[in-house]
């Protein structure tokens, strides 16, 4: 495969994801993805089968469940139905039978207490004794953020290889900005570490000259939190983040994916350990 073939399909995947995760309220087509690269559907699909292992609506469908199922979670304010409809579902009972079928309880269930054993199970072997209460929270209006980045999948250590990537790719695209930052689609303490979406991301500037995928993160009310670690320590902290502090904070989270700019990175330091900062997307309860 040529080169230029190669980028071509994975601006499509990564165009199609960002759109999805964008607009993930709305009901999306096949036809209306296959659009924004000026495809057929069945080239679309082709390509999007092709490049990501999975079929365009197994992804739509896990995007959505998985959205919910975190928002069940933290927005204690919002109805089954109201956070469904969030997520794409205008159906009340095709959203329950989805999300059993997904999580092995309804969504009931799971928002009363299941979701800590299913969490519980995910994370036996990152379990520690780590306290995060005594963390200070700010909450910020942030700003826009403009980035080239590399999708990844699974939250493990070969992240440290797309990290490799993505900084020999800027060096050779001369961009100057090198800021880091990592989004995580996926709250991992319930999603399997395997099935994570993880997205290594650097800074640029407007005018940087680059053929490389960007994307928007958009300006938001965060809350932001200042954290240092190791590997495995960010499993326990976003744990704490989304099933303690959040329920009971006066906001609630928001589809936007959370992210961590890092001051210094685990994953491509030699000690193997980071200082971040975290931001939540959120919204005011009132």
């Amino acid at each position: 495969m040529k080169k230029e073939t190669k980028q071509y399909r994975q601006k499509i995947v990564n165009n199609t994801y960002y759109y999805i995760y964008k607009n993930i309220s709305l009901d999306i087509s096949l036809e209306e993805l296959a659009k924004l690269s000026s495809l057929s559907k069945y080239h679309f699909h082709r390509i999007f089968k092709e490049e990501s292992k999975n079929t365009i609506f197994f992804e739509l469908r896990s995007i959505r469940l998985q959205k919910a199922a975190n928002l069940l979670i933290t927005n204690n304010y919002s109805s089954i139905l109201e956070i469904a409809n969030e997520c794409g579902y205008s159906s009340h009972s095709s959203f329950i039978k989805a999300f059993k079928k997904m999580f092995f309880y309804s969504p009931k269930e799971w928002r009363k207490e299941k979701y800590k054993e299913y969490s519980a199970s995910l994370l036996k072997k990152f379990q520690n004794n780590k306290k995060f209460d005594a963390l200070e929270v700010k909450i910020k209006i942030t700003p826009s953020i403009l980035c080239t980045y590399l999708r990844h999948k699974g939250y493990n250590n070969n992240i440290s290889k797309t990290w490799e990537k993505l900084n020999a790719i800027a060096y050779e695209n001369n961009i100057t900005k090198q800021r880091q930052i990592a989004i995580y689609h996926d709250n991992p303490t319930i999603i399997p570490l395997k099935d994570c979406s993880y997205v290594a991301c650097i800074e640029i500037s407007p005018n940087e000259n680059t053929m490389l995928s960007t994307f928007v993160i958009e300006e938001s009310l965060c809350a932001v939190f200042s954290f240092k670690g190791v590997y495995g320590d960010i499993l326990n902290f976003i744990r704490y983040v989304y099933h303690f502090w959040l329920p009971d904070s006066g906001y609630e989270a928001k589809t936007n994916p959370a992210y961590s700019i890092f001051k210094k990175n685990h994953f491509t330091s030699e000690e193997k350990e980071f200082d971040l900062e975290f931001y939540l997307p959120v919204k005011v309860i009132y």
